[in-house]
């Protein structure tokens, strides 16, 4: 990665669980410099305090006095975010953009707490964890292009990002994208247990399920075509997986039902502003 410049001041990230920690390994790893980072975690796991700590980085448990973020990457819980986002206030300067992964939380929010300021909206997943995420972003327009492209490295050391239009589209990122790997988890979970009643050993039909999903999802990382083509390619005319996508295909089949699945996320996403 390009790494940003930190002339207007450190990369704070507040919060390093799951998705804080997984993006600050691949920052270290990858180029940002250990001393340019601060990470804001009031109970840190050892494997986090010994990651900053090689790193030259700097950990601590509260805000640290007199220090403007050039970057003020919020990785907290959106439920929590209300309580922990007021304390914040003081790192951020003239020359901050906050960066926020909380799903739901609006920029007029962040505005309530910092005032107007250059304000990012993203949206990862936790393939994120392994360096095959996908993230949505969406930046307010006071986000200059350099701010902009320092926050596109940033989220890069997971995967692609897509940079939305608009801050209502990153409702439907998250109910896509941000979910998605649940669903994907899910319909591992469906086809071994179809595999089960079909007359297969439960673990068996787990180990199956399971390589076929992530084997397929490998396929269609790698080749240039479109899902429907690899669709396409495995369908024989007449054939078992033809007898199986006749239902999964049906007015009735899956298709409604992920609209509804999807649907019910976004408007999860908009209570979750309030």
């Amino acid at each position: 990665m390009t790494a940003p410049s930190f002339k207007s001041g450190p990369l704070v990230l507040v919060g390093a669980g799951n998705m804080g920690g997984a993006l600050l390994s691949g920052w270290l790893t990858q180029g940002v410099p250990g001393a340019h980072v601060v990470v804001l975690d009031p109970l840190p796991s050892q494997a986090l305090v010994d990651m900053v700590s090689r790193a030259g980085a700097k950990h601590v448990t509260a805000p640290p006095e007199g220090v403007k973020a050039g970057i003020l990457f919020l990785a907290v819980k959106p439920q929590v975010m209300a309580a922990v986002a007021p304390a914040l206030a003081a790192l951020v300067g003239p020359e901050t953009v906050v960066v926020s992964i909380a799903a739901g939380k609006t920029i007029a929010s962040f505005e309530e707490f910092f005032g107007e300021t250059a304000t990012v909206r993203a949206m990862p997943n936790t393939p994120a964890m392994v360096g095959r995420g996908v993230t949505g972003a969406f930046a307010n327009s006071r986000v200059s292009e350099e701010q902009r492209l320092a926050v596109d490295s940033l989220l890069k050391v997971s995967g692609p990002v897509e940079w939305v239009g608009s801050e209502a589209e990153i409702d439907a990122v998250t109910a896509v994208s941000g979910s998605g790997p649940a669903y994907v988890f899910y319909l591992v979970e469906c086809l071994a247990e179809a595999g089960r009643k079909a007359g297969l050993r439960a673990d068996l039909a787990m180990r199956l399920a399971r390589e076929t999903v992530s084997g397929a999802g490998e396929l269609l990382h790698q080749s240039p075509d479109d899902a429907a083509t690899l669709r396409k390619n495995v369908t024989s005319p007449g054939g078992t997986t033809a007898a199986a996508l006749s239902l999964l295909m049906a007015d009735d089949g899956l298709q409604p039902l992920f609209d509804k699945a999807v649907e019910a996320a976004r408007k999860r996403a908009e209570e979750l502003s309030v």
